[in-house]
Parts: C-alpha cells; structure tokens; sequence
C-alpha cells in the first residue's frame, strides 16, 4: 500500500493545522487532514479546572487514509513537520479554534499548553502516564463549554483530532488549488462565525 509523508509548506497562508476536533467516533474525510480516525486517548488531568491533554501528532505513525480515486493509503509526518506544525499552530493564534466531531465549530475550548516531546521518560506527558516517543506533539486544552465537559465526563469525547492541510509528495494526492479553495472557506467560516 502506498505510504505518503505529509509535508508543510510554511511560505502557504493555508497550509498547517487550523483547528483541534474533540471526537469519539472516526469517520474519513476527502481531500483535506482530519485525522480522527487515529487519536490517542485523551486523560483529564484537572477534573474541577476542566483541563484535557493527549497527542496531536505523533512521529511516524502511519494513518490510513481514502481517497476516491486512488484508493486506502496511508500517511505520516516526520518529526521535523510536526514541530513546524505546532509552531506555526500558535503563530496563527489558532489556539481557540476548536470542534466537535470535525463538523461542529465550539466555543469554551482553549489549547493552553503545547510542546514536543524531547525525552518520552521526563516529558511532562510521562507523569500522566502516557507513552509518547519524541517527537510527539502534545496539548493540553482548558474546557470552558459546559456541553462538551459533560460528553467529556460521559466518555463520548476520548481524544484530539487535528484540522488541517499540507501538502505530500505523492503528484495523485497533490490536489493543492482545490484544497486551498476549501480550506479557506472553512478557515473564513471559522473566522466569521
């Protein structure tokens, strides 16, 4: 099966992630990243200060994908990608910017924590009993929207999902100009709404 890395071009006001997705169950989108189909499990680490943390991405790990015309497919992002990516994530204050199940835009959830794992032993991450190798991205997201706490208490919400578009270097999976036009729609969606 065909294996693609997924690049970000910094230069392209598009391109990065834009949002992070509170999800339970995975479902596929076409032509732009949604990865909800492979999402780390998400731990309350401050269950009275309404405080969330899991992985973003993870280095390396293959996520399948499907497209329409060329099939199941799987994806990944180097360590280098995905520390360009949480940079430029808070570069672009899009650190409020949140949804549920990729479909839903919501308020009250704040990114207030992000780093790359450095060392998986006394990483931050390990004292909450995770297992990330280096090069993860991890946030931590404050919980202000009462709705969302409570699917949260009731397990329907168990991890993160990014939002996003970068482009690869495979020329079947590169469909830039149609992608930019979606994006920037959702990206004037989100702004506006």
């Amino acid at each position: 099966m065909r294996i693609v890395e997924m690049i970000l071009n910094e230069e392209s006001e598009t391109q990065g992630v834009y949002a992070v997705s509170v999800v339970e169950s995975p479902a596929i989108e076409e032509n732009w990243v949604a990865l909800n189909k492979h999402f780390i499990e998400l731990k309350s680490v401050d269950e009275e200060k309404r405080i969330l943390m899991g992985a973003a991405l993870i280095p390396n790990k293959q996520i399948l994908r499907y497209d329409k015309e060329i099939g199941e497919y799987y994806i990944y992002f180097s360590k280098d990608t995905i520390k360009k990516t949480s940079e430029l994530f808070l570069k672009r204050n899009n650190q409020n910017n949140a949804t549920y199940e990729h479909e839903i835009k919501v308020g009250g959830l704040h990114v207030v924590e992000s780093w790359i794992v450095e060392n998986s032993k006394i990483d931050k991450s390990a004292n909450y009993g995770f297992d990330l190798p280096v090069g993860t991205w991890v946030i931590t997201m404050k919980v202000e929207n009462e709705d969302i706490w409570n699917k949260v208490k009731a397990g329907d919400i168990k991890g993160f999902s990014i939002e996003g578009l970068f482009s690869s270097n495979d020329e079947n999976l590169s469909k830039q100009k149609d992608e930019e036009t979606i994006l920037q729609q959702i990206i004037d969606l989100l702004k506006n709404a």
